[in-house]
This record gives structure tokens, sequence and C-alpha cells, in this order.
């Protein structure tokens, strides 16, 4: 029957961890991650408690895991029961939860969760008392039905109660009360259908993270406002972790510090390998323009000579064109070229002696 119901299931076997988190997360190597609709039904009240609802008193006849596996009709769903401390719910327990919701076709889940008395007396102190892990239980959206103050080894009696087809659970022993197996006589009666436990989330889990970080807690709580007394800390721990407090703000300060020092620094680096990238640029340009104006071969050379050339031109004599009309002249000594500079000049002649000159040849004719 076991087996029968490991066919039914199709339930992951005993895997590695990392392969059971793939999966979970829909996320198999190779395999894109399923897309699902958007919609916006659900469930808008909380589960009711088994003490409240109106009893049946239709005939209790229990299906069989052939008729489960293929589906009751809507009035007759397959009732599953599946029980717990459900200390701190965490996602752990909403998957098994999630699991036995999702057994059979149709399946009405109802959760059972022990009282404190029970569960310090055979397990241990628990973080949240019953009515907080009862109304927790509550809100979970698999849940259909609970059963407060359920009981730790469950009797035909119980089951019979409740109309109970089938009991869901991990398939590890669960050695408690005496007995190595408290789900062994179930197990027997073939109403027993397996879950698969989530790996790395449990309760224990969570308090050893706390117990283990105690002080980061104890510092948060009492910096939020909770006194020694609600966290029961000596006063010499309190004055410790006020005092840790203010050594981690300035460590935080300095670091602050640094950061914008390192991310200063970087910023100045980048900006100096700007400029000299760009410096070398416009060095490249200036050299360039100066060997294009002073070069060899610059421009200016080519301005000296064009302007040599001009001068040279513009002081040479001209030669007069071969047919233009020519006149007697008297013969003349060949001109020659002076600078200016180089050209002695002569006083200019008196008018005296113009006139002297004048009065002699008068006189000779």
């Amino acid at each position: 029957m076991e087996a029968e119901a490991h066919s039914c299931h199709r339930l992951p076997g005993k895997t590695s961890r990392k392969r059971r988190r793939d999966e979970i997360n829909g996320e198999m190597e190779g395999e894109q991650p399923v897309k699902v609709r958007r919609s916006t039904v659900g469930l808008t009240d909380p589960a009711p408690f088994a003490d409240q609802l109106e009893p049946d008193t239709a005939p209790y006849v229990r299906v069989s895991m052939e008729e489960a596996c293929q589906g009751t009709p809507q009035e007759r769903p397959v009732r599953v029961y599946a029980d717990g401390i459900f200390d701190m719910f965490h996602s752990g327990h909403a998957r098994a939860l999630m699991q036995a919701k999702g057994l059979f076709p149709n399946t009405h889940l109802i959760v059972g969760v022990c009282s404190d008395d029970l569960t310090h007396n055979l397990k241990g102190f628990t973080v949240m008392n019953e009515d907080e892990r009862y109304d927790t239980v509550s809100h979970c959206r698999y849940v259909d039905e609970i059963v407060r103050n359920a009981p730790w080894t469950l009797t035909p009696e119980f089951l019979a109660d409740h109309r109970i087809d089938f009991v869901a659970h991990d398939d590890y022993p669960y050695s408690s009360a005496g007995s190595d197996d408290v789900y062994k006589h179930i197990k027997a009666a073939g109403m027993f259908a397996p879950t698969q436990r989530t790996e790395g989330i449990s309760t224990s889990d969570i308090i050893t993270r706390i117990v283990r970080d105690y002080d980061v807690y104890a510092r948060r709580n009492l910096q939020r406002g909770y006194t020694a007394k609600e966290l029961n800390v000596s006063f010499i721990n309190e004055k410790k972790y006020h005092l840790q407090e203010r050594v981690d703000k300035v460590k935080k300060r300095v670091k602050d510090v640094e950061e914008r020092s390192k991310e200063f620094v970087q910023k100045v680096e980048t900006k100096s390998i700007d400029l000299i990238q760009k410096w070398e640029e416009k060095s490249r340009e200036f050299i360039a323009n100066f060997l294009q104006m002073f070069g060899p071969e610059g421009a200016l050379k080519h301005m000296l000579k064009e302007g040599k050339g001009r001068m040279l031109q513009a002081i040479s004599p001209r030669q007069s064109p071969n047919s233009s009309p020519t006149r007697e002249r008297s013969p003349s000594p060949p001109p020659s070229f002076r600078l200016p500079f180089f050209t002695k000049t002569s006083p200019p002649s008196s008018p005296y002696h113009l006139s002297g000159a004048d009065s002699i040849s008068e006189d000779d004719d």
C-alpha cells in the first residue's frame, strides 16, 4: 500500500539538497522556469477550527488509495490529516502542507496543532504559544480545517471522529513518546501518505541562528526600545552592548569615510588620466602646427621666398618692349643701380653759381 502511494503521488525521492532546492524553485538544469498566470483568486478568511464546525452526520466510509488517486466526487473530498508543532511557522511547514494538499485531485486538508503542555512535556519549550501557533496555521492557504490540542499519537477513535482517510507526513521515522515511530501503526493500516521534507530550513535551524547571533539581536532590540529586563540582559551586558553599538557606529563612519576617500581618489585618477590624454593630444597637435609653420618645408619659408621674389621684382627695372617707338637721345652712360643707403647725395647747386655762369656766357656772346 505504501508503494502504491508513492506511485500515485509521484513525490521526489531522496535526492541531493541542491537538486531538491532546484526542483522547488522550478529551475532544473537545462530547463526554463515555468511561468504562471496572474490571478487574484485566493482565500480571504482563515481556516476554521474543527470544534467550530457543524458535525457531519452522514455515514463515513474510507476511500481507498486507488479511488483517491482517480478523483472523488466534489461533495466527497479525500480527507487528509497532517499534524505538527508549527512553532515559528516557516517555508518548510508551508511546503509540507502544500504537498499534503496536492496529494489527490480532490483533497480536504485537516491540520492538527499540538498544545503547549503536550509539546513542552514531550518535545521541548516553544517560542510561540499555542494560540499564536493556531492562528498562524489558520492563515496558511493550503489548510481547510484546524484541530486544536491535537494528540501526539493518533488513535483509531480520533481518526474516526474526524473522518480521516490518510495521514500525511515525511517518511522519516519519528521517534517520540517511547516509540521508535509514532506513525508506525498508520503505515501498517495503509493510511500513510508520505511527503518530502524541505532540507535546510526548520524551527531548530532558526533558533540556532538566533542563539549563534544572540549579541546582535540583543543589541538590535535594545536599540529599538526594549528594556534589558524584557530581554533578560544583565546591567553589565546592557552597558557592554551600548558600548559595542557606539563602537560599531564609529567603525561604520570610518568605513564610510574610507569608501568616500577611495571614490575621490579614483575620480581624481580618472580625471588626471583624462587630462594627460588630452594634453598629449593637444601637444601633438601643437608640435604638428609648429612644424608646419616653422619647419624646413614650413609655410614661413615659402612666405619668405615669395616675399623676396616680389621685392626683387619690384626694385628691378622693366625692359621696354621691342615694338615701342624709339626716340633719338643723346648717348648716356649705362645706368647703374645703387641701393639708396649707398648713394652719396650732393649738395644742391647754389643759385648764385648758376647766375654767375650765365653772366659769363653772356659776356662771351
